[in-house]
Order: structure tokens, then sequence, then C-alpha cells
């Protein structure tokens, strides 16, 4: 019994290696033999589908692009999302100078991109082919239902009622109110220079101080300091959200979840604004502000415009133009200051031009007819938007098939994106383009004027901006301010000529200046 189990037992601990096959003649399993049955069907069936959902994107996107410069396949989902997330100047001229109108793909959304005049402004003046949607997260940040996105004759008739509230009366109303304000963050401006030696980037305080204005602008006495702060600090995240194509998801943890919820909170205290102003209007106080003028206006029986403005209508038009203002304008003011800088000579006739308009009283409370009487300076502050323009393009988006060149047709819901860029630095109309030149504005004669439609800063068409004169006059009285009151230098940085690109144009070091008292504010 025992030899047996010993027997057994070795049988079983040491198999004949001639009972089974050898190894060179083993199948390895593949993959697909691990899936069988239905789960085979469902994963084959799966890889197909994904498969032919690629190829149809590719075929989509070929089609549309047709002969058009750009890449000749698009990644495959998120298309240029990740150049679309850092845009660069490089980046953009490339594209430009790819050809008068190119392609591109990000996350499936078609675009073509004009570079030229022509179709630039073809795009702008085109209402029944095209209307403006600033950027693909704007219906969500704005609010879908705000005026901005209204179309031809209800966008025309909803305008018309709007413009009252930049003529000359209103603007004369808002440079006291600018002027205030600029000597009181020019105070802060010294105060804080006082405690350091070194150079500061104005790129946040310019900002505040734009914001602080527009508000007060806006809003008088109606909106208070707290909100001003409140509105001031999150409005960051609204600029932050403004890339051309976004996560286009608003959750939480995105930039575009943010600026929804920044967007709220400016609303919740503008519609506070508007009720405020309403009741002052109604206690027969005098208009302070934009908010009072427009009440006033409305109360006016010999007005035939719309009339029935909620608080939150006005609220949200209120906000359009700090979402229209604020990016730009500091844009261009932070670009004012250090081009000034740079070019002492420019700074010089400046200064020479405020003795003059001022009468030789530099205490001399601004006023609109002073702010016009600034020839050089607002010939400066023309050349200085024109070099270096705040808003580079302004995307389009296609309502219908639009022909806009006799070999193409942009496909209905494309986007389409007119460059600012081009138009103004075209060597035909501006000699030595790069070249910041003031004088050419002052020749009645010259290419720059004699030809207009390349001025195209402001855009152009139904939807061209409807607060230019505001914007411009809020920038030449900062700047008439600055050269009056104060010393600055610039502490130029391999970053000061250096683009970044957040809604609108800065210099990447923030541009750095140092302060100092000139004459007494």
């Amino acid at each position: 019994m025992s030899a047996n189990l010993k027997d057994a037992s070795i049988a079983a601990s040491m198999p004949s290696t001639t009972s089974y096959a050898p190894l060179h003649n083993l199948t390895v399993p593949t993959f697909p033999s691990f899936v069988n049955g239905k789960s085979a069907t469902w994963l084959w069936t799966t890889l197909a589908i994904v498969a032919s959902l690629l190829i149809l994107e590719q075929s989509v996107y070929r089609y549309k692009k047709r002969h058009l410069p750009g890449s000749a396949w698009t990644i495959p989902i998120i298309g240029k999302f990740a150049d679309s997330m850092r845009p660069t100047m490089e980046g953009y001229k490339k594209q430009w100078d790819s050809g008068a109108l190119s392609a591109i793909s990000v996350f499936n959304i078609f675009i073509v991109m004009a570079s030229s005049n022509e179709f630039s402004r073809k795009i702008l003046n085109s209402p029944s082919y095209a209307e403006p949607c600033l950027v693909h997260s704007a219906k969500q940040v704005l609010r879908p239902d705000n005026w901005v996105f209204l179309t031809g004759k209800d966008h025309l008739a909803y305008r018309r009622g709007l413009n009252a509230l930049f003529t000359r009366r209103a603007l004369g109303i808002y440079v006291g109110i600018q002027e205030a304000i600029t000597r009181k963050h020019f105070s802060k401006w010294l105060a804080t220079a006082a405690t350091t030696s070194d150079a500061q980037p104005i790129m946040m305080t310019a900002r505040h101080l734009n914001m602080d204005t527009s508000l007060r602008v806006f809003c008088g006495s109606h909106i208070s300091e707290e909100a001003a702060l409140e509105i001031n600090e999150k409005y960051w995240a609204i600029t932050q959200s403004l890339e051309l194509v976004n996560f286009p998801l608003a959750i939480p943890g995105t930039k575009v979840y943010r600026a929804v919820q920044s967007r709220k909170a400016a609303l919740r205290w503008l519609e506070l604004a508007a009720k405020r102003s309403k009741e002052a209007m109604a206690s027969g106080a005098e208009p302070e502000c934009m908010l009072d003028e427009w009440v006033q206006i409305l109360n006016d029986p010999s007005y035939k415009g719309k009339k029935d403005f909620s608080d939150l209508e006005m609220a949200m038009v209120l906000f359009s133009f700090l979402f229209a203002s604020q990016d730009a304008m500091s844009s261009g003011l932070i670009y004012g200051f250090q081009h000034l800088a740079d070019n002492p000579e420019f700074l010089a006739k400046v200064r020479a031009e405020q003795l003059a308009v001022r009468q030789g009283n530099l205490d001399k409370p601004l006023t609109l007819d002073m702010v016009e009487e600034m020839t050089y300076l607002n010939a400066f502050v023309k050349e200085s938007m024109r070099v270096m323009p705040p808003v580079t393009m302004v995307p389009y988006k296609t309502t219908k098939a639009f022909p806009i060149s006799d070999d193409y047709t942009v496909p209905v819901n494309s986007m389409v994106i007119p460059s600012f860029f081009n138009s103004l630095h075209d060597p035909s109309i501006y000699p030595e383009p790069e070249k910041l030149i003031p004088e050419r504005w002052l020749d009645a004669e010259g290419s720059a004027n004699q030809n207009p439609k390349n001025y195209i800063v402001f855009g152009s068409g139904p939807h061209r901006c409807i607060g230019l004169e505001y914007a411009q006059m809020n920038i030449v009285l900062v700047l008439a301010m600055a050269a009056t009151f104060l010393d600055f230098e610039h502490e130029v940085t391999p970053l000061s000529s250096e683009i970044e690109i957040i809604a609108t144009l800065f210099p990447k070091d923030g541009c750095r200046l140092k302060f100092s008292p000139r004459h007494p504010l």
C-alpha cells in the first residue's frame, strides 16, 4: 500500500514531459480570444463606431475647409484647443499670413479667420449672414437674453434708445466723475510709490481705476464702495474666461463657471443701483450718473423708444457696457502709459498742450470741451491703439451659409472671425506701421485720415462699439491728468515688448512704472 502511494506521489510531482505538447507548439491567446460572444460583439461595435466618428469628423472638417489654408487634418475632438488656451500674437500672425481666409477647428467648432480689411469689414457689415458671438462662452457669461445678442431690426431699435446715454450732454456729465475718480486713484498710486524705490506693474491698478470709473459713471452713488470692490475683485474671473474657445461646460472648477458666478454677483449690485436710481429720479433729484440720465430719458413724454426697462434689464445693459469696456480700456490705458513713458518727446508735447488747454491753471476742472481741445493727446491715443489695438478680433457666428467670396461660402453655424490687427498695420495706409507716429492723425490729407475704413479699433457696422467716444475720452482724460500731475518712469524688461493675450492685449511684464508727484493733486 505504501509502495503504491509512493509511486503515485512520484508520478504526481514529476510528470513526464512526453505527456504534453512541446512548448514551441503552444498557441499564445490573442486579445480578442479573451472576449467572446456578446462581449466581443459589443467591443467591435464600439470600436467601429468610434473609428467611424473620427473618420466622419475629419471628412466634415475637410469638406468645410475645402481649399482654404489651414491644417490638412484636425486633431481628433479637441482640434486646436491647446492653442486657443494659450494664444500668442506669433500664432495669430502665422494664421493671418497664411491667407486672406483660413480655417481651423476647435472642439468641432469650424472657424474661418479673415485677415484682410475687405473680408473683415464684410463680416462686420453682414448682419443677415452673421451675428456677433464675442467668444464661445459669451452667452453663458452675459446671459443669452442680453441685448448684445439681438440682431436685425430688434438690435437697431434697442441700440437707438441706448445711444442717448452717449450724447455730448451725457458725456459732459461723465467728465467730472472721471476726473474725481482718477484723482482718488492717483493719490493711492503715489502713496504706494512712496513706500518703495522699485517700479511696480500697473496692470491690476489700472484695471481697478477703470472699473471704479465705469461703475461711478454708470451708477454714481447708487452703488456702494463695498459693491464696487466686490465687482472689481470678481471681474478678473470674467476676463480669464474670455478665451476664443473655452471648456464648453460651466461646471464647478472651470473658468466659465467662475465667470458666471461673478456675473451673478455683479448683476445683484447693478440691479439694486437701478432700483435706487429710479427712486432718486422719482423724488426729484438731479441726474448724477448714466443710470439717472437714462431714467430721466425714459420718463420724458416726448421719448418714443422702449420705456419698460426692469431693474434687471437695466443691470444687464450696464453689465454689457462693463464687459465691452473694462478689458479694452485697460489695455488701451496701460499701453498709453508705456508708449508715453518710452517716448519722452511725445510726453513733452502732451504736457505743453495741457498748459495751453488749461490756460496755465493746472487745477482748473476739466470739461468735455477741454478734452476735445487736446488735439495732440487725442492723436497720440488714437495712434497708440492703432499700433497696439486692445481688441485684435471679434468672433461672429454664421446664421446661414455666408458667400464671403466668389470661390468660398462659410458653412452655417460656423465661427467667422474678422481680424482688426492687419487692417491697422497696412503699410499702404500707415507707412512704417509698427512705428508710433501721432502726427499721422494731425494731417487731414494724410493716408490715415483719408482711409477711415482701415481704423477698426472699435469695430464697424451695426455692432460697432456704442461707447467708443466714452472709451477714447476716458483714456485721454487719465493720460492728460497723469502728464499734468505725475512723473513716471518705465522700467523696461525683456518682457515689456512681449504681448500677453488675456481677452485683450497687455505687456507681459504688466508695464512696470515708478511714480512720483509732479504737481499737487
